[in-house]
């Protein structure tokens, strides 16, 4: 049977390469997917980047703030929990790349954001704890000074970095050749941002009639604020909770 090709698509904002969950998210329900990366990812791999994950991981208290984080820090050293040692991640899919990593115990928030982070037990009584902070430059912004202002000494080792790169002459093709009004899957302020100052302006004006549907009120906020006339928000920023978001569905188990 001849494949069909869809008609309907959501925008990814995912790094070059990193955008094969959204794609099979949506082919399940019957989308196409345009790839518009602000960025690709290296991981990083010098004595600094070392020395600094070393001491992070150290810490009473180890934070990831994405499953990439999880693995390019394998690729600097094997992971390992110590006796009392407390293991956060920010969302349910960095605490599954720490699980892979053979890591048992993680702790990670229902609300599945910066601010869901925040909330959980063992990061709010933290005045004089130490808490290794494991990352990439930019991103996460909230959530350090936040920690900070718990009282905490965090500890932070980037251990890879985001690429800025132009978005593909295809891609831009793709977006200006819609006939439907699509959705735009919003998991990162930075990406959003970093692709509305590069977009030539007719290309501009096509992403803004994009649906957004983002992975925490922060960010349907930021939508607004850059002239999104719609914007609702995701229990989080996996692929499945996007679409069912957006389609008034829960999402599958």
């Amino acid at each position: 049977m001849p494949v069909r090709t869809p008609e309907r698509f959501v925008i990814s904002l995912r790094p070059r390469g990193e955008h094969a969950p959204m794609r099979r998210a949506a082919a399940r329900v019957g989308l196409g997917v345009i790839a518009l990366s602000p960025w690709r990812l290296r991981w990083r791999d010098d004595e600094a980047s070392r020395r600094a994950l070393r001491t992070a991981l150290d810490a009473p208290r180890v934070l990831f703030t994405s499953p990439v984080a999880v693995r390019a820090a394998r690729a600097l050293q094997p992971l390992a929990s110590r006796a009392g040692q407390r293991w956060f991640a920010v969302g349910a899919g960095t605490a599954a790349a720490l699980h892979r990593a053979g890591i048992a115990e993680v702790e990670a928030p229902t609300r599945m954001d910066s601010e869901g982070l925040l909330a959980l037990p063992g990061l709010i009584d933290i005045d004089g704890q130490t808490i290794g902070f494991v990352t990439a430059p930019g991103g996460r912004g909230v959530l350090i000074p936040a920690l900070q202002a718990r009282g905490a000494n965090v500890l932070r080792a980037d251990v890879y970095e985001r690429v800025p790169i132009a978005p593909s002459p295809q891609s831009i093709a793709h977006l200006l050749a819609l006939r439907e009004r699509a959705t735009l899957a919003l998991s990162s302020g930075e990406a959003l941002e970093y692709l509305l100052a590069t977009l030539p302006p007719d290309a501009l004006e096509r992403l803004r009639r994009a649906r957004v549907v983002a992975a925490s009120e922060r960010l349907a906020d930021l939508a607004r604020a850059h002239g999104f006339a719609e914007a609702i928000v995701a229990r989080s920023a996996r692929p499945a909770d996007l679409f069912a978001a957006a389609s008034g569905t829960a999402p599958p188990a």
